[in-house]
């Protein structure tokens, strides 16, 4: 298995190449420099591995939700290549890699939490599969940090921007189900590059159209009491 993977939709730009089993990466926190270091860092990665695209199996990205313009270069970017190459997509969810830096961390169970601005947060819960890969445990939004659904059980663990901005509004809403957390990690490329390889071999690719960003916010120039 081949496969090369980008996220850009926080402040940290990577790109990531899985070839059977092995990853090498490069990563960069680089707000507003995405459009610049993308495209060199998956360059990079190919020439070094001395394998071309078109000899990849799949591209990945992290599909949203997070900054807009970063949602926007990823997919941008991986359909044109995908067009390019004549290869399939794997779309992963920013934050289930965001999730999946929590899991490997130790965390049994993850809320991730990425600052959506506007008074909110982009939310989801998380916990492992068999093979320790994030998998979703309900419906992914954006909300208030005020009004985050609780999770079921104990022992979750918070990471993302989102814990950073609003800790303490997010430990009143929650009580004793959220025990450590880490406010510093940012998805990566790694991550999304785990997370496709699994769902590939669940036949979860799509044909570079339907490579689409999520957003979850549909209207960003509205304030949420507006909406």
């Amino acid at each position: 298995m081949k496969l090369l993977a980008i996220e850009t939709a926080t402040e940290a730009c990577s790109a990531a190449l899985w070839i059977d089993g092995a990853l090498t990466s490069r990563y960069e926190v680089a707000p507003r420099e995405h459009t610049r270091l993308i495209l060199p860092m998956m360059d990079d990665l190919l020439a070094e591995a001395g394998v071309r695209l078109a000899d990849l199996d799949a591209l990945a990205f992290g599909r949203g939700p997070g900054a807009f313009t970063g949602v926007r270069i990823a997919a941008a970017v991986i359909q044109g290549a995908a067009f390019g190459a004549e290869i399939p997509v794997v779309p992963v969810s920013t934050l289930a890699a965001l999730a999946q830096h929590g899991l490997d961390a130790g965390a049994p169970r993850v809320l991730a939490a990425l600052d959506a601005r506007m008074g909110e947060v982009y939310w989801g819960a998380f916990e492992a599969d068999a093979e320790g890969l994030a998998v979703a445990v309900g419906p992914e939004q954006v909300v208030a940090p005020d009004a985050v659904p609780a999770p079921e059980g104990q022992g979750w663990c918070g990471v993302g921007s989102g814990w950073g901005t609003y800790e303490q509004i997010l430990r009143e809403r929650l009580g004793a189900c959220v025990g450590e957390v880490d406010p510093a990690p940012y998805p990566g490329a790694v991550e999304v590059a785990r997370l496709a390889v699994r769902d590939f071999a669940a036949g979860l690719a799509v044909p570079a159209e339907q490579a689409l960003p999520v957003y979850l916010r549909d209207k960003v120039a509205e304030k949420p009491k507006d909406r």
